[in-house]
């Protein structure tokens, strides 16, 4: 078997490399699904979850739409391996691709745009380009060029076509990643991420797709993206003149470089922190950082917090830093998930960035709805929910669940938040409490551990209440009761959100009764949806 190492970046975290084997395609098995986003299930007797309760089995669509948007390809979760689930995610892909045409080519944009996870996509787009391509199904063209948003994205995916597939690229991939190319391909995108230690170059794309260039200027870049790749010395052409001005940067002698601190000099020659870091060859002090922030992108500033106050910014930089942190259209563009928000505030020391990042999670999580009525949210804090959410361990799985359930209750007119694993616990709010205060209170005391008795924590605590959400990894153990809402009238609605995406529920899915996967905006958007009886929408 033919054994390729590539690297991918999911949108929320940095992934370490990932081993993909060439293997076989799985088999395209003939699946019926019905056209509507939420799909009655059927009880499998034999079926348990991993902790022995009778479990049920999803349709294809569903499981797919539940593992992409809770999945981290090359991750780890507490009941099943990285490589289980990449390759039970491939399998899916392949089967829906084929079987769900129309639902697929929204699925798979929306996927990276929407639910913004890079990893997911591409994996989906190729996976599902390759079975379709086998089936001779048209339209891998368009969903290719939808999964490929950044200007990295074209190599990374023939990385992993090249690893999982061999040489030859199909038309409609090869097209698909070309058109990705004329839209991302530019002289900043080239600076930032051509670099030598890329499984695959600017210059290997252009050479194995054959773009053709928006423009004069764009025909200069793809041929010296091809010199830089074959190491040829020829001269930078006089219409990329970022990257002449980077290579004027380059020429001067490394001991007069950290006298380079001037913010627009920098910003002309397309520098990055992380090219300003390798270029100075010395510690990023606070000049450094101080020249290089005004160029910084959003995510880029949150995720060097901690580096700007070890180096010891001064304060009207930090205050810049701060006004932009906490900017709502500035948060909007970044399309970051609430989730880095929190591991920021989990990194950092100093106080100056908690009110900022305080206010961006509140713009980060305005699209939950404002729900009336009693509302029951249960979290579970089992052992299998402290699994790690994030690779840096700063957030677990139940960090996550409880800052979605705090938020929800802001957002409620008659909340009620409990903790459940083997036993419960109700969480008071506090009036005028902060979402970050709040979650603080929560992980002190609230974290249960041990087994995932869902069914007792609803019984216990239903009260009649209008809705109820349950944000869990649906793991749970069996005390005599197939279905773990069976306490709550089928007149009321049952939300359960399944972090990790595991195959099998812990409840049926039909009237009154749904599942969803991940945390973003656009999954808490579907309970107004479900409400309004539009059964038939997905969220793209």
């Amino acid at each position: 078997m033919a054994r390729f190492n590539f690297k991918l970046r999911a949108n929320r975290h940095e992934l370490d490399e990932v081993d993909v084997v060439r293997r076989p395609a799985p088999p395209v098995h003939a699946v019926r699904v019905p056209r509507q986003w939420i799909v009655e299930e059927r009880v499998i007797s034999e079926r348990l979850t991993e902790e022995g309760a009778p479990a049920f089995l999803r349709s294809p669509r569903l499981e797919l739409f539940l593992l992409a948007v809770s999945h981290m390809v090359g991750s780890d979760t507490f009941y099943e391996s990285a490589g289980e689930r990449d390759s039970r995610f491939r399998e899916l892909v392949r089967t829906v691709a084929v079987t769900e045409v129309d639902w697929f080519a929204r699925f798979v944009p929306w996927l990276r745009t929407g639910a913004m996870l890079r990893s997911a996509s591409i994996v989906a787009a190729l996976e599902g380009a390759a079975a379709q391509v086998e089936a001779g199904i048209p339209g891998s063209r368009a969903v290719v060029d939808s999964a490929l948003q950044r200007a990295d994205e074209p190599g990374e995916a023939v990385a992993y076509w090249l690893g999982r597939h061999g040489r030859r690229l199909p038309k409609p991939v090869k097209r698909g990643v070309a058109d990705a190319v004329r839209r991302l391909y530019t002289e900043r995108s080239l600076l930032k991420y051509d670099t030598d230690t890329a499984a695959v170059r600017f210059g290997d794309v252009v050479e194995l797709t054959h773009p053709v260039a928006v423009a004069p200027w764009q025909g200069d870049l793809f041929r010296h993206a091809v010199d830089r790749r074959h190491g040829r010395d020829r001269a930078v052409p006089e219409s990329l003149a970022m990257v002449r001005a980077r290579a004027e940067l380059t020429a001067l002698p490394v001991e007069r470089r950290p006298e380079v601190t001037d913010p627009a000099l920098l910003a002309r020659a397309g520098m990055t922190w992380e090219a300003l870091a390798g270029w100075r060859q010395s510690t990023m002090d606070a000049a450094a950082w101080e020249s290089i922030i005004p160029s910084m992108g959003y995510l880029a500033l949150l995720r060097n917090l901690r580096n700007f106050d070890a180096a010891g910014v001064g304060d009207d930089a930090a205050a810049a830093v701060a006004a932009r942190l906490s900017d709502p259209g500035e948060v909007a563009r970044s399309r970051a998930l609430p989730m880095r928000f929190l591991s920021a505030y989990r990194s950092v020391r100093d106080a100056r960035w908690a009110h900022p990042l305080e206010r961006a999670l509140q713009h980060a999580l305005g699209n939950v709805p404002a729900l009336d009525g009693r509302l029951l949210i249960l979290v579970d804090t089992s052992g299998s929910m402290g699994a790690r959410f994030s690779k840096d361990g700063t957030l677990r799985y139940w960090d996550a669940a409880a800052m979605f359930g705090l938020a929800l209750a802001a957002r409620a007119v008659a909340p009620t938040v409990v903790s459940f694993s083997v036993g419960s616990r109700e969480f008071p709010p506090e009036p005028g409490e902060s979402l970050l205060s709040a979650l603080g209170r929560f992980r002190a005391g609230y974290f249960i551990g041990s087994g995932t008795e869902t069914e007792k924590a609803v019984r216990r605590h239903y009260g009649g209440h209008d809705r109820v959400v349950i944000l869990t990894d649906e793991q749970a153990a069996f005390h005599g009761a197939r279905d773990v809402a069976r306490s709550v009238p089928a007149r009321v609605p049952v939300y359960t959100w399944n972090l990790a995406g595991y195959r099998l529920g812990h409840t049926p899915v039909g009237a009154g009764r749904h599942t969803f996967g991940g945390l973003s905006d656009a999954a808490f958007s579907m309970i107004p949806l479900v409400e309004a009886g539009d059964t038939d929408r997905w969220p793209f």
